[in-house]
């Protein structure tokens, strides 16, 4: 009786745990379906590196006045290329044989040649460990010359683009110039003194020691030296209004004999002195008969090379354009 009541039991918990068994085997089924689906998930991944998560854009910068730039960028159906420097441009030369050549206030030369479309640049020098007071190309392009206040001149050969002499000039320089023509035995070059009026005279191919000193042609510190390599004469000017006619080595640093006056009073040169101004650039025409300059009170005066006659004078002056 006692077996029989055990099996009752038994039979009766079974009976009270019949009930939950569709419950657990409902929950591993889902259990296995979430697992396969897990699976078919896993072997859908994508392959190799994950995606770089997607960043948030960074938010534009935007310049003030922006449309104001905008609106004035240029539009023409013509433009301009920049050609630059590291610094600020002080002296441009251009030569017979198609070379530019640019100086900057840093000391730096550069040699550009002229193509037919524009220009292309070909070297660049380290000239001068300062400032670039003056530069100068000869008459026919052959040679070039700068002058700095590292109280040096450095020498250049412009077709080939490459410096052939330096001088060690012992003072401060102003003003330089070739003042040699084709045919000279010497390529002789014409230095100024930065604080005084005096002129040195050296071979650009040679040594340090000037050929020739002009200690009293001037008076002031001289602003212009030029060739007229029509009838090889040079012509200086100062900061005191003067103007000088001189030769050099072929006609031993004389007066040149091929103009038609002898002294300056029977000329205009005395113009700027009156007008208590000095030129500040000067030139010849291709003939070599006529003088352009330009003066410090900011006035163009035309000068006969030969007569020393003032042609014509063009007031450029803030004052005149303004009208």
């Amino acid at each position: 009786m006692a077996a029989e009541g055990g099996s009752d039991s038994q039979l009766r918990r079974r009976r009270r745990r019949d009930p939950e068994e569709p419950e657990k085997t409902e929950l591993k089924e889902r259990e296995l379906a979430v697992a396969q689906e897990n699976e078919e998930d896993n072997e859908e991944r994508w392959v190799g590196p994950l995606p770089v998560e997607a960043t948030l854009a960074k938010k534009r910068k935007v310049l003030e006045f922006e449309r104001v730039y905008l609106d004035n960028l240029p539009s023409a159906s013509m433009y301009e290329r920049s050609y630059m420097h590291r610094d600020v441009i002080t002296h441009v030369v251009c030569t017979k044989t198609d070379f530019i050549i640019t100086a900057s206030h840093d000391g730096h030369v550069k040699f550009w040649k002229k193509v037919e479309e524009g220009i292309e640049f070909v070297k660049h020098f380290r000239s001068h460990l300062g400032v670039i007071e003056s530069i100068a190309v000869s008459s026919e392009g052959a040679l070039f010359c700068s002058v700095g206040d590292d109280k040096a001149m450095k020498v250049f050969d412009v077709v080939n683009f490459d410096m052939i002499n330096m001088l060690k000039l012992g003072y401060f320089p102003g003003q330089c110039e070739w003042i040699y023509c084709p045919g000279d035995a010497i390529s002789s070059v014409a230095a100024s003194e930065k604080s005084t009026g005096k002129i040195f005279v050296y071979d650009g191919r040679g040594d340090n020691q000037p050929l020739h000193v002009f200690d009293k042609l001037h008076t002031s510190p001289l602003t212009q030296i030029r060739l007229n390599p029509v009838y090889k004469a040079v012509v200086s000017s100062d900061k005191s209004g003067m103007i000088e006619y001189w030769t050099g080595p072929p006609h031993e640093y004389k007066f040149p004999k091929n103009v038609n006056w002898e002294y300056k009073t029977d000329t205009d040169l005395y113009e700027f002195a009156k007008c208590k101004a000095y030129p500040t650039s000067i030139c010849f025409s291709p003939d070599g008969k006529k003088i352009a300059t330009i003066g410090s009170d900011r006035k163009v005066r035309i000068f006969r090379f030969l007569t020393g006659k003032l042609m014509r004078v063009f007031d450029e002056s803030l004052s005149v354009s303004a009208v």
